[in-house]
């Protein structure tokens, strides 16, 4: 699966969190597993 721009991943274990800027071919990993893709943050509402 690609990773692509602007995704972000966490580390269940340490809880560090990737931002991708290079797209690209492979799995994120950090602590020898693989890192869990998050949801997008939703945007403040500019009423």
């Amino acid at each position: 699966m690609p990773n692509l721009l602007g995704r972000r991943f966490r580390c269940e274990v340490c809880n560090t969190e990737v931002l991708i800027t290079k797209a690209g071919e492979g799995e994120v990993e950090c602590c020898g597993k693989p890192m869990t893709a998050q949801q997008p943050r939703p945007l403040p509402s500019s009423d």
